[in-house]
């Protein structure tokens, strides 16, 4: 097979652009070969649940997905009554990047919240978190928050905690969006317990494919009693793969050692480097703070549009020419520095 792209060229559209980690396809290569019993009844996937457990608890359940969309869908129908809803931030992922599923594909209510950062609050949940009781309206029932935001903040251990009370609280389940978990708790330097089953939260959708896996995330079920009927819905939801194994050993690959750790905690080192190189340049001011692996920035749209056609991103809000760059767990110092050096071009090349 003839490589149709030139592997050295990279992009900070997103940590999804990334291949596959070089450990992930070596363990991918051990599981085959022979026969495996289908559809999860083979011992990958076991050792898979064995080290789910040993991230986050004793009572911990994992199910393999084929991406994030599906984690996410699957887990919020697990948690809800077809008359109940799933209270989020206006910019979560849910709400914003999955082209409707949880409405279309699950029949879920979204019930969505401003906020300024990304994170709800215990008071920000409240502004939805009212009607219980009356018919016409969705009975608020799950709380889901992400962890890193889209907005590329992070909770803190305490903040999830406070989160998940004041949830709990009111009668309501707490979902996570953990398609960047690995980049939080690398950032805050806790374990992934922490940004999760200490905190109180009840289902985690946990990702891999950002942080090295050739595809694949997982429902985890952190509470028995908070979801029913996954095993029936990755069915319902055309998630059950056949040749599970080839996922499953992927997440023991990640998680068994600090390959998760490596990969978090490199990505978000790039996206710190990356920041500070272009926080000089004429015309280029950082818009957010960088908590994780994202930077975001706010540039002239003839600088943004020139250099697109060198590195691709995405222009994140048009009306105020914000843009938003990711760094991968195989974004390399050169790559970051051929990017800083190229915006300092186009921006010199800016009329003024």
């Amino acid at each position: 097979m003839i490589p149709r792209h030139d592997p050295r060229l990279k992009a900070f559209g997103s940590d999804n652009y990334a291949g596959v980690h070089p450990d992930i396809l070596q363990a991918i290569a051990a599981a085959n070969g022979g026969h495996q019993v289908a559809y999860g009844d083979d011992v990958y996937t076991e050792a898979m649940r064995q080290v789910f457990q040993r991230h986050f608890g004793e009572t911990a359940q994992a199910w393999p997905v084929f991406n994030g969309t599906a984690a996410n869908v699957v887990s919020l129908r697990a948690m809800t009554a077809p008359w109940e809803a799933v209270i989020c931030a206006e910019s979560a992922h849910i709400n914003t990047d999955e082209g409707g599923a949880p409405e279309v594909a699950g029949g879920i209510k979204l019930l969505t919240v401003p906020t300024p950062d990304g994170k709800l609050t215990p008071e920000l949940i409240d502004r939805q978190a009212w009607g219980f009781g009356d018919v016409h309206r969705a009975q608020p029932k799950v709380v889901s928050v992400s962890n890193v935001t889209e907005l590329g903040t992070v909770y803190t251990p305490d903040e999830l905690a406070e989160v998940c009370a004041h949830a709990h609280g009111l009668g309501l389940t707490v979902h996570l969006d953990g398609s960047r978990l690995t980049n939080a708790a690398a950032a805050l330097d806790v374990p992934l317990r922490a940004l999760s089953t200490d905190a109180g939260v009840d289902v985690l959708s946990f990702g891999g494919t950002k942080i090295g896996l050739l595809y694949g995330e997982a429902v985890v079920v952190l509470d028995p009693d908070a979801a029913t009927g996954v095993d029936y819905l990755r069915k319902t939801y055309m998630q059950l793969s056949s040749k599970m194994r080839f996922v499953s050993v992927q997440f023991e690959a990640l998680l068994s050692g600090d390959l998760w750790l490596r990969n978090a905690r490199h990505a978000n080192a790039m996206a710190r480097r990356l920041a500070a190189a272009v926080e000089g340049v004429p015309g280029v001011r950082l818009s957010r703070a960088v908590e994780a692996n994202a930077v975001f920035a706010v540039l002239p749209a003839d600088v943004a549009d020139r250099l697109r056609k060198r590195f691709r991103f995405y222009t994140w809000d048009e009306s105020t020419g914000e843009v938003r760059w990711m760094c991968a767990f195989d974004t390399t110092e050169e790559d970051v520095d051929a990017f800083a050096a190229a915006l300092a071009e186009e921006a010199a090349a800016s009329p003024s």
